[in-house]
């Protein structure tokens, strides 16, 4: 019999995103479920600062501490304010399904959100980026981070191979528009990988055994579902994505620093009750 080849997919979902899957990888390496021996890991948005963590060679549970830390630094909260999320339904509505014109519609938010002063800056961005990376350098075990055009909606995927740094590839995926400025890469500027799916878990289709982390689960117009993209797929699929109580700790704003600890707890509490499922599907 050849050898199964895992992928590990790691969803968006903000600052407490990271926090809720790191908990949830961290409490499924002590039940057992190594998820960091992943064959790829493909990450968007904040899936995509989990996957350069967990390449990094980081400890899982050094990786966790970090998470209950007192948030300290100079990132402020953030949110996705009523008028940006009327802008994307507007987007969705005007781009009648057409997922490369919704994703134009809101690079062009992206950036002229940017343009005019209302997100932070890309340096400031860069910053807070490179202070979540335990190493600015990629793995040279095959990770994938995803992101989209923010004029042509082209959607994009980096790798080592790319070329691009690893700090920008992450800001990128990471890219909120209309709340974080797009980054600019040789010329052309990138926002959140998260426009086309919370979790592009399609990315992983061509292999055996596939476990997907989503705090996100769910599309919303053009932007394809979890579910949609792992139904019809040959491969042994997992998906965890937030219990009640998981919810509750993550609370309404994800881009809310100071929620990283109770997301991150309950992320690893949740991760025992998952834990048989995963391993059924990670080692047979």
């Amino acid at each position: 019999m050849s050898e199964q080849r895992t992928a590990l997919v790691l969803g968006g979902g903000g600052i407490t995103g990271i926090a809720w899957e790191v908990g949830v990888l961290a409490g499924l390496a002590e039940a057992g479920v190594d998820l960091g021996t992943a064959d790829l890991v493909v990450g968007t948005s904040a899936g995509s600062v989990v996957g350069a963590q967990l390449r990094s060679g980081v400890d899982l549970e050094q990786l966790y501490e970090g998470q209950l830390e007192p948030h300290v630094g100079t990132e402020r909260a953030a949110r996705l304010g009523r008028r940006t999320l009327a802008r994307y339904g507007l987007a969705m509505l005007l781009a009648r399904r057409d997922d490369v014109a919704f994703r134009r519609r809101v690079g062009e938010l992206a950036r002229t959100a940017a343009d005019t002063g209302r997100t932070p800056t890309e340096a400031e961005r860069r910053a807070a980026i490179a202070s979540r990376l335990p190493s600015p350098e990629w793995s040279d075990r095959p990770l994938v981070v995803t992101a989209v055009d923010a004029e042509s909606g082209e959607f994009v995927t980096f790798t080592r191979e790319s070329g691009v740094e690893l700090v920008a590839a992450v800001g990128a995926s990471c890219a909120v528009p209309g709340v974080y400025p797009p980054v600019t890469i040789d010329g052309h500027r990138y926002v959140d990988g998260g426009m086309r799916s919370p979790a592009n878990a399609d990315l992983a289709a061509e292999y055996d055994r596939i476990v997907v982390v989503a705090p996100l689960p769910r599309g919303a117009g053009p932007m394809t579902s979890v579910d949609a993209q792992v139904t019809g797929l040959v491969s042994r699929v997992a998906v965890v994505s937030p219990d009640q109580a998981s919810l509750a700790a993550i609370g309404k704003n994800v881009l809310d620093p100071a929620a990283r600890e109770p997301a991150a707890r309950a992320g690893r509490a949740q991760a025992a009750a998952v834990a048989d499922r995963v391993r059924e599907v990670w080692q047979g």
